[in-house]
């Protein structure tokens, strides 16, 4: 898909609307300094075109993303509040077992912004929730200088609820550098 399908994709797909407006964490995966991989839990928003955290300056992250810009995250729920409003939405039954995902791929870059970010703030929200932004927001800006607003533009977009769509085939199988895959038993 190029970039305008999946910003449509993003923006209109009611699995992807419902994981958005639930309270979970990205899991962002990323090159570490080491070139070993790394995993995060993070709070983030779409911001219509890209997704969008903040995170301190001085996070191993963030110097991290810089060297390799490179990144993928899923966001994904088990639990049943989602399920079923994407059943509603879908107009189908949602088994209790089933996950609804979203996995992505992007590139990143970063802008450093001074004070709290706003988008620190709204991401937060969906995790704190809406009562406890006030005190969380006034103890943060006391003592939050500066922050780095990692911007991750999607470059690939896959969307699994098992209800319509299911996960892709195994990459497995498919022929790497002209080889021809290993038969499947």
């Amino acid at each position: 898909m190029e970039y305008p399908e999946l910003v449509h994709l993003v923006n209109t797909d009611p699995v992807v609307r419902t994981l958005l407006d639930a309270p979970i964490l990205m899991r962002l995966g990323y090159v570490g300094l080491d070139g070993h991989p790394r995993s995060v839990p993070v709070a983030y928003v779409w911001n219509g075109r890209a997704f969008v955290f903040a995170s301190p300056t001085t996070a191993y992250k963030v110097r991290a993303i810089a060297a390799h810009p490179q990144v993928s995250f899923t966001v994904d729920t088990m639990s049943a509040e989602p399920r079923a409003k994407v059943a509603a939405a879908l107009g189908a039954p949602v088994a209790d077992y089933t996950p609804l995902m979203m996995l992505v791929r992007g590139t990143a870059s970063i802008e450093v912004e001074q004070g709290l970010p706003q988008v620190h703030i709204d991401a937060s929200r969906r995790m704190i929730g809406e009562h406890n932004v006030p005190e969380w927001e006034r103890s943060k800006r006391e003592h939050t200088r500066e922050m780095a607003l990692v911007t991750i533009v999607p470059t690939h977009v896959t969307v699994c609820d098992f209800i319509t769509r299911f996960p892709p085939p195994a990459e497995v199988n498919a022929p790497a550098h002209g080889a021809s895959p290993d038969p499947v038993p």
